[in-house]
């Protein structure tokens, strides 16, 4: 029973549990979404995943435009993980939308809760809560497992009714408003014009000019940038300069420029 992944990932939470939930299924294929090239995809797998972040309590732009030109089939068996740092919200849901404007259904859809990127927010959290939220996780990702394994159906995850109205009506407004938020980014004296942000940008969002890193304005707010900066020299406005940076421990830069998109010359 093989199965395909797709997973979209910024600061590797959504590929480390791409990872671990192919160890547990059978014949089990991850593609990173930034890969998958132009056109039409078409997956030849019986079962159909797709593992990514929730931005701004919704579906990220990349995996809206993934699914757009993914050729469905009403007999495959769909599934989701919606990586989150607590509230997922409608995110599942407005997926299963998604799949039924294109005769498909989503059969599961879970909610991973991972220690967040968001770093205008706050900070990195402690190790010891980071590995709290791990175990939690690696408990889940075992249950998930067992369910596409059984083919099982259910309705997906979602947050309470108050949080899906109000987080869906922000996500709804400032969506359009997301390539541009970029204007906040810029790097300080700290910078040695190594170019890991350009090349790590799954929006290939960023050139160098003139041995300094500038944003295009396609931006995705994934903080790939500021969380893999060698030198934390990457900042969002004023409030990041001395927050910790994250990114998951047990993924390596290596990982995720094998992920990340090859930029035109």
């Amino acid at each position: 029973m093989k199965t395909t992944i797709y997973f979209y990932t910024g600061t590797g939470n959504s590929l480390w549990v791409a990872q671990k939930l192919s160890l547990l299924l059978t014949e089990a294929e991850l593609i990173p979404l930034a890969l998958t090239g132009s056109g039409t995809i078409n997956a030849d797998s019986e079962n159909v995943g797709f593992i990514f972040p929730v931005h701004i309590w919704g579906i990220p732009h990349p995996v809206i435009n993934f699914l757009n030109r993914l050729e469905t089939n009403h007999e495959k068996y769909y599934f989701a993980i919606a990586v989150n740092a607590g509230q997922v919200a409608a995110t599942l849901i407005q997926l299963k939308d998604l799949l039924q404007q294109k005769n498909s259904k989503l059969s599961l859809g879970f909610s991973i809760c991972m220690p967040s990127n968001y770093i205008p927010w706050g900070g990195a959290i402690s190790q010891r809560k980071q590995q709290k939220k791990f175990d939690e996780a690696l408990d889940k990702i075992s249950r998930i497992a067992s369910s596409i394994l059984a083919k099982e159906e259910k309705e997906p995850e979602k947050g309470p009714f108050w949080q899906n109205i109000l987080f869906s009506t922000i996500y709804c407004l400032s969506f359009s408003y997301v390539p541009k938020m970029d204007k906040s980014f810029w790097a300080d004296e700290k910078c040695t014009d190594c170019g890991i942000c350009e090349k790590i940008c799954p929006a290939q969002n960023i050139k160098i000019i003139n041995e300094k890193p500038f944003w295009q304005h396609h931006c995705e707010q994934c903080f790939a940038c500021i969380q893999w900066c060698p030198e934390e020299a990457i900042q969002y406005g004023r409030v990041t300069k001395k927050k910790k940076r994250y990114h998951h421990p047990e993924i390596t830069l290596k990982d995720m420029l094998a992920c990340a998109p090859q930029r035109n010359k």
